[in-house]
């Protein structure tokens, strides 16, 4: 996505990213998708494996998609010191294709999740700058009640990641499941909104010291692949 300046006519990359989406049948179930592509010339090729590459580190992550799913415990959120929860109920608005909840409003409201808990911890304005890999788990529907879980992974020196572990409840039967989890980093802004520093942490609890090393190896991974999508950038000018 670009942001134009029509003004002085500029366009400068704002975002990247790269969604999966999943053909359904009447009932929400996987279809198969009736058509194959197959890429034609050197630039579709090399987007074509890119793609390859993006699918099979995404299977990696899906091959414990049934564990996650049964996954309803608070991850150790007990002994976090900086932590926010809320839940609201799913309605008919909410959903897309029948009674299935619609990705973006979820997504929507784990973000606003994890920026409360940002707000509180840095007490000042903070923007959202990035959204890591978001693996859907299981379907929301319309009727049932969702927790969002948020919790304060790492602080950087003007940025921290929050993880938010959503559960989905269907209230009538009691049943609670694991929808999702998504890290999201936010950036500590002052009155003329330009990054300022955080307040210092330091991870005490054993919960605490494991999020904080899994934040480092998010982060690493975070870095290069901003670093790619600028050199994308930069060549495509």
């Amino acid at each position: 996505m670009q942001a134009e300046d029509p003004a002085r006519g500029r366009r400068t990359l704002t975002l990247s990213s790269h969604l999966v989406f999943v053909k359904v049948d009447d009932r929400g179930r996987p279809a198969v998708v009736p058509e194959r592509i197959a890429p034609r010339g050197a630039d579709e090729e090399a987007l074509f494996a890119a793609a390859k590459a993006r699918r099979a580190e995404r299977l990696g992550r899906f091959a414990r998609r049934a564990e996650r799913a049964r996954d309803v415990g608070d991850d150790g959120a007990g002994e976090l010191r900086w932590s926010f929860e809320s839940c609201r109920s799913i309605l008919p608005e909410d959903t897309l294709f029948g009674n299935m909840m619609f990705a973006g409003k979820l997504l929507m409201d784990i973000d606003e999740a994890g920026g409360i808990l940002s707000i509180r911890y840095n007490r000042g304005l903070v923007m959202t700058a990035c959204l890591d890999a978001l693996d859907f788990y299981s379907p929301i529907s319309s009727n049932e009640v969702v927790t969002f879980k948020a919790g304060l992974n790492h602080v950087g020196n003007s940025s921290l990641e929050i993880g938010v572990k959503v559960l989905a409840e269907a209230p009538q039967i009691g049943e609670v499941r694991h929808a999702c989890t998504a890290y999201l980093t936010y950036v500590h802004l002052g009155p003329d909104l330009r990054p300022r520093p955080c307040k210092p942490f330091t991870p005490e609890t054993p919960s605490e010291r494991r999020r904080w090393q899994e934040a480092m190896e998010r982060r690493g991974r975070r870095l290069e692949r901003v670093k790619r999508v600028k050199a994308a950038a930069a060549g495509a000018e």
